[in-house]
């Protein structure tokens, strides 16, 4: 198999090139096109358990697409997202990457899909129960809105709740108020995750909340 990502970082889109006997999972409703001899099926996310879990407390879609070349030439397959930004690869090699909702897009053979659970201080920002969570060997596909940053925390940080995209399942999350009732109102901040532990995270450098709020009162 073969991967491009092409318009980065506003417009990032994944185009990939499925060798004979090749197959990736995605987010149900990524594709944007793919060949006419590729077959495509559809299955619970992770399985029926895990994929409601992820459905109805994590935010996150109940089936996944399993695209497979039975042919003996190479096709292709171009993967997008909802949102517009920047898309990113990361290679498992038997660690653990969790994601937030929305964040997920493909993942190629070798690669698990299950559930973390995320704390109630999840739920309260309207992030859900549970997490995605993919683990095993093999090359995931994410997206965010705008552009992507990776940190490797070795202490603590300190995220607005709407720019944290992906993190490894070693680093705890404690989500409260940004500076006390009063601050978090007044600065506009509200509530901020305050990551600690060691281990990778993501950032994305737009916020939806923020486009939200922004387009809200030009709408009325």
């Amino acid at each position: 198999m073969r991967y491009e990502i092409r318009y980065k970082p506003a417009f990032a889109t994944l185009f990939l090139t499925l060798n004979p006997g090749d197959r990736i999972t995605a987010e149900a409703g990524a594709m944007a096109s793919m060949s006419a001899q590729l077959s495509m099926t559809t299955e619970f996310s992770g399985g029926l358990i895990p994929g409601l879990l992820k459905k109805f407390l994590g935010g996150e879609s109940l089936f996944v697409n399993v695209f497979k070349n039975n042919t003996q030439q190479p096709q292709e397959v171009v993967l997008t997202q909802s949102t517009i930004g920047d898309i990113s690869m990361i290679e498992l090699t038997g660690n653990e990457i969790c994601f937030q909702p929305g964040a997920y897009i493909a993942h190629t053979p070798g690669i698990r899909m299950g559930v973390e659970w995320a704390g109630f201080s999840s739920w309260f920002a309207g992030e859900g129960l549970f997490k995605l969570k993919l683990s095993g060997q093999g090359l995931v596909f994410f997206g965010a809105y705008g552009g992507i940053t990776e940190r490797r925390l070795s202490n603590e940080l300190i995220v607005d709740t709407g720019h944290l995209v992906a993190y490894e399942p070693g680093i705890r999350m404690n989500i409260h108020m940004a500076g006390g009732l009063l601050g978090s109102v007044t600065s506009g901040e509200g509530l901020v995750n305050r990551l600690k532990g060691q281990g990778r995270v993501y950032l994305q450098s737009r916020s939806v909340d923020g486009l939200v709020r922004f387009l809200r009162p030009k709408l009325r």
